[in-house]
């Protein structure tokens, strides 16, 4: 059993300016939100901001005229955090992309784009796509993610929008 202090954080993408309802009872309590691009909106990020801070990085459907980046590296309780809209599964990595990690050496990639939630490991660094949390899009279910923080390990989870009698769809054991 883990012990030791916990931070949750909130994690989407692709809200497509779509904030869906139950995000925010969702996400209550966490410390930090992610929103790992194709956000629509800016008016999106500041409704979140009333939930907890944001950490955010432009899509490639966003303007290059929204004030956020398309990559970002954060630290959040000592854990490390590279966020990037666009970034291939751990089945599909460039070589550009495996020098990213090995250069940064992120704990978490938080990524999007694709609408799937996933979830792997690579060499140490977990790999965590929330899915898609606005409109539906390819017959996939509309989903987001937590990540618990815990002092020896990183708990990721997948949120299953869609299902309103149980709304966790994956649960991973602690990843570290």
């Amino acid at each position: 059993m883990t012990s030791g202090p916990r931070k949750l954080v909130g994690v989407l993408s692709d809200t497509h300016g779509k904030l869906d309802e139950r995000i925010p009872a969702l996400f209550e309590g966490v410390y930090r939100i992610i929103h790992a691009g194709d956000i629509g909106d800016e008016d999106l990020i500041w409704r979140l901001e009333s939930i907890a801070p944001v950490i955010a990085v432009r899509g490639n459907i966003d303007s290059p005229k929204m004030c956020f980046p398309t990559e970002r590296m954060a630290v959040i309780e000592g854990r490390t955090f590279y966020i990037r809209h666009q970034f291939s599964t751990v089945e599909q990595m460039t070589p550009a992309q495996k020098h990213v990690i090995e250069e940064r050496m992120p704990e978490i990639v938080v990524f999007g784009h694709s609408h799937k939630a996933y979830v792997d490991e690579w060499r140490g660094t977990l790999f965590f796509n929330p899915g898609g949390a606005g409109p539906k899009r390819f017959n996939l279910p509309r989903t987001v993610g937590l990540i618990t923080l815990k002092e020896d390990c990183i708990e990721p989870r997948i949120i299953n929008l869609e299902n309103s009698s149980s709304c966790l769809a994956l649960v991973f054991s602690c990843i570290f």
